[in-house]
């Protein structure tokens, strides 16, 4: 207030001269006024994404024609957020994939692995954050889970879920803390947190951060469950700002709780499902959030194409 009535008294004795004086101190004084009254906060966009897998026929036409042509026709979405974010649904080793050219629906056909290469592919196209919290990260056990680690470490690429101790990742984004919450419903105890413990997670940092937190829950081709919106509910309870899900393969519906979005699930990013239309439809969702929270949210839907890409999918 103080400054803004020193504002408009030196704009009277601006405009009290003579108009050949004027000009002395237009250029400065009038200007700096000027931008001044115009100092906005931009708000930042965190782009959310659903599962990603790069193993079987993924992997097949990476080895072809690059990871990079996956993710071609969806790159300048990728690029366009300050923060990208998804689940990565395997981990990242040096073994030989077994579901490569594995019988559909037999055990090898779910057990992934995916080429080292991918975490330099993810930092390349903008993406930030994975969550491990899901029920593949220990495809390969805990050697895999730690060959995960060090892959997207060397990347420049962070993780959240996975062991007890990585399930909240802290970060500012523009000066704006962030605090990243996973919950993995498939987790045996002992390698995730109970919702009690995630309830608990989210109060800690309500204070200090934004809480978002990515859940891996639901049951897979089918509309969320009774469960995961008790779930949801229980989270937004607690203080959280954003409630983003993942595991179902399909998109589930969306509902805004108290003021909070909760997307039940975003459907498949990259994957080699085609069996029917509803497990190659996805979205992303791009959110944006001023220091005081999430201020909006924006979709793009997405389509899996049989020669391997995710693309926008024009409705």
């Amino acid at each position: 207030m103080k400054r803004t009535l020193i504002g408009i008294a030196v704009l009277i004795f601006l405009f009290s001269l003579p108009l050949q004086f004027q000009y002395l101190f237009q250029d400065d004084e009038v200007t700096a006024l000027q931008s001044q009254e115009t100092v906005v906060d931009e708000p930042l966009s965190i782009l959310f994404v659903g599962d990603m897998m790069f193993d079987r026929y993924i992997r097949k036409v990476a080895d072809v024609a690059t990871g990079d042509f996956i993710l071609s026709c969806i790159v300048n979405e990728l690029m366009d957020a300050d923060f990208v974010v998804g689940n990565l649904e395997g981990p990242i080793t040096t073994n030989e994939s077994v579901s490569v050219n594995s019988t559909v629906g037999g055990p090898n056909n779910y057990t992934f692995t995916f080429p080292p290469e991918t975490a330099l592919l993810l930092k390349r196209h903008n993406i930030h954050l994975v969550s491990l919290g899901n029920n593949h990260s220990f495809n390969f056990g805990i050697s895999g889970m730690k060959e995960t680690h060090s892959f997207l470490s060397s990347a420049g690429v962070a993780y959240v879920g996975g062991p007890v101790e990585d399930q909240a990742y802290l970060v500012e984004i523009k000066e704006i803390p962030f605090a990243f919450i996973s919950y993995n419903q498939f987790a045996e105890r002992g390698w995730k947190i109970e919702v009690d413990e995630a309830e608990k997670l989210i109060r800690q940092y309500t204070l200090t951060h934004i809480p978002i937190v990515f859940a891996h829950w639901g049951e897979e081709y089918l509309p969320a469950t009774d469960n995961q919106k008790e779930l949801a509910r229980r989270f937004v309870d607690a203080g959280a700002d954003v409630v983003v899900g993942a595991h179902p393969h399909i998109v589930q519906e969306y509902e805004i709780y108290k003021q909070v979005p909760i997307y039940y699930s975003l459907g498949n990013f990259v994957f080699d499902q085609y069996f029917n239309e509803e497990v190659t439809k996805g979205m992303m969702v791009k959110m944006l959030f001023s220091k005081d929270g999430f201020v909006s949210a924006e979709v793009t839907h997405t389509e899996l194409t049989k020669d391997g890409r995710v693309c926008p999918r024009v409705l």
